[in-house]
């Protein structure tokens, strides 16, 4: 097996897992809170409190994954292009 032939294979492995991944499940961890809904702060004594509601997620504490946002915007403009 050549080396090109190698890295063809695997690029195509990670791009139908990735694929499927989305197609399972479509909401992943937010990335900027870790799927917590908030920032932690520490108090003067130093515990752990929770902070602000994350901006990125809301609070909700899921996010989109890329490629499901990808497959959503094709099939949108398909189903707009069909009509």
């Amino acid at each position: 097996m050549t080396p090109a032939l190698a890295a063809i294979t695997f690029i195509l492995f990670f791009t139908l897992c990735y694929a499927a991944l989305c197609a399972i499940s479509p909401f992943g961890n937010c990335r900027k809170c870790s799927g917590f809904g908030f920032h932690f702060k520490t108090d003067r004594k130093g515990r752990l409190r929770p902070g602000k509601v994350c901006r990125r997620c809301r609070g909700d504490r899921k996010r989109i994954r890329v490629g499901r946002h990808l497959y959503n915007l094709a099939a949108r403009i398909h189903r707009d292009g069909t009509r």
